[in-house]
């Protein structure tokens, strides 16, 4: 199984999200992470974790709300967000760093 630091040093840039499956802005940002998914078309790495099945990383990574984002470049975190949020928001601060 990958660590944590596998995943985040996977590729250059790498966007993670935590979320929890009972969590209604969540599942709403669900369709929206696939899209920006699709939209980055392997450009930079997407990666979902449930915060339910990760709370020790979470709270080492000062997660407190839920949808969180954390955009990584080279291994280090350059943007943090939460809550919901439109797709193309997210896909342009990932374009910052490609």
């Amino acid at each position: 199984m990958k660590t944590f630091n596998d995943v985040i040093n996977s590729s250059r840039v790498v966007l993670v999200e935590f979320y929890a499956t009972w969590c209604p802005h969540c599942r709403a940002m669900m369709p929206v992470v696939e899209d920006v998914k699709a939209l980055l078309d392997g450009r930079a790495g997407v990666f979902q974790f449930d915060i339910d099945e990760n709370r020790e990383l979470a709270d080492s990574l000062g997660v407190d709300g839920i949808p969180s984002f954390i955009l990584y470049d080279n291994g280090k975190p350059v943007w943090t967000a939460s809550g919901e949020m439109d797709g193309n928001v997210i896909v342009s601060k990932i374009e910052e760093y490609l």
